[in-house]
Order: C-alpha cells, then sequence, then structure tokens
C-alpha cells in the first residue's frame, strides 16, 4: 500500500522551517541591541576609578561619559545612507567590529585621550544599532508578526542594561578598584564577539535584496 502525505503536510514543515529561520535571524540582530544597553551603561560602574586613574576634574569626567552619547547621536544621523548603499548586514558587522575595538580599546586604554577615542568609537556604534538593527528585524519578518520581533531589539537594549550593572557588581567583587574598571569596559568584548559571529552567518535583508535588484545591482 502507498502511503498518502497528508495535505498541506510538507508546505506546513517549509512555513514552519521559515518561520524558525526569521526568528533567529531577528533574535541574532537583536544583539547589537543588547550591546547597546551594555556598553551604555557599563561606565556607570568606572566613574570613581576613571578620575583617580586620569585625575579628572568633574566637568572632564562628565566630558568622559558624554563622549559616548556624542558618538551615539553622530553614529544615528549618518547610518541610513551607508545602510541603503551596502546593505543592513554590512553595517552591522561595521558595528560589531566597533563594539570590539571599542571594548578592548577602552579597557586598556593608557591616557585620558585614548579613552575619549574608544568611547566615542562605541558610541557612533551604537548610533548606528539604534538604526539599522530594528530597520534589518523589520525587513526580515512578516507582518503578521513583525512588531513583536521588532520588540525583541527594545527587549535587548534593557536586558543589556541590566546585564551591565550586575557585570559591574561582579568584578567590582572580585577585582581592586585599579584594574577593575578595565575589565568592566573589556568585559564588552565578549558579547561583541558573539554578535559578529552571528552577524557573518545571518542573510541579507530581502527587501534591501529586491531594492537592488531592481537598480540592476542585486547581490550574487
Amino acid at each position: 500500500m502507498h502511503s498518502i502525505a497528508a495535505p498541506g503536510g510538507r508546505q506546513e514543515v517549509d512555513d514552519a522551517r521559515a518561520t524558525t529561520a526569521i526568528v533567529l535571524s531577528a533574535a541574532g540582530a537583536a544583539l547589537g541591541g543588547l550591546l547597546f544597553g551594555f556598553d551604555t551603561a557599563v561606565i556607570s560602574g568606572t566613574t570613581q576609578a576613571l578620575q583617580e586613574r586620569f585625575a579628572l576634574t568633574d566637568a572632564s569626567l562628565g566630558f568622559t561619559v558624554a563622549s559616548a552619547l556624542i558618538g551615539t547621536v553622530i553614529g544615528s544621523l549618518v547610518t541610513g545612507a551607508p545602510a541603503d548603499r551596502y546593505g543592513r548586514k554590512a553595517i552591522m558587522l561595521s558595528v560589531a567590529i566597533a563594539y570590539v575595538i571599542s571594548s578592548l580599546g577602552t579597557g586598556l586604554a593608557q591616557s585620558w585621550p585614548m579613552l575619549i577615542a574608544f568611547r566615542f568609537l562605541g558610541g557612533l556604534a551604537i548610533g548606528a544599532a539604534s538604526v539599522v538593527t530594528p530597520i534589518y528585524i523589520a525587513e526580515v519578518s512578516p507582518a503578521k508578526f513583525r512588531g513583536r520581533l521588532v520588540a525583541m531589539n527594545q527587549l535587548n537594549i534593557v536586558l543589556g542594561i541590566l546585564i551591565a550593572f550586575l557585570s559591574n557588581y561582579l568584578i567590582a567583587q572580585a577585582l581592586p578598584p585599579e584594574t577593575a574598571w578595565r575589565w568592566m569596559f573589556g568585559i564588552v568584548a565578549v558579547p561583541s564577539a558573539l554578535f559578529l559571529a552571528v552577524t557573518f552567518v545571518l542573510p541579507e535583508s530581502p527587501r534591501w535584496l529586491a531594492v537592488q535588484g531592481k537598480r540592476g545591482r542585486r547581490r550574487r
């Protein structure tokens, strides 16, 4: 006797696989949101040590904290055009690389200008992530649950802030203040490297590919 496949069975399996792939892609991209929160909040545990290590006045300490925010504003303003030209994935890769360099650079900083430069770079990455990550998630998601998947990025921002505070607390308990601040910054390289690895395997935004195809520049 020949078995009779259930009507629509193969289609249901294909739909389930497609949905899983979409959710995983959105979750991978949402790591950019987690790093947004983590890198923004991590400096909160380092201010006293930074003031002592680099002999900062209250004003210069305030500028140190604000340097990443200045970068964030600039990054959010300039990211749209490159994301349209080079693709969402390319910009997310650039963001992940910038996060890795920024976290290691701030952790190893030997001077105040060096610290400011790497914090500013991290701010650029945060600003770029705030633009390109939700765009990418929205473009890979079907309309029926696009809102929920985009909200995953917002959830990860809050989660990143929570992880930053928890990480700072644990490091402060384990290490002396003169070295703890370096580890507080440097530990951000771990999720940054994970984001970089995940982004390498993410598919490009189908909407961006479609637009490139209309222009005769679809990626092969």
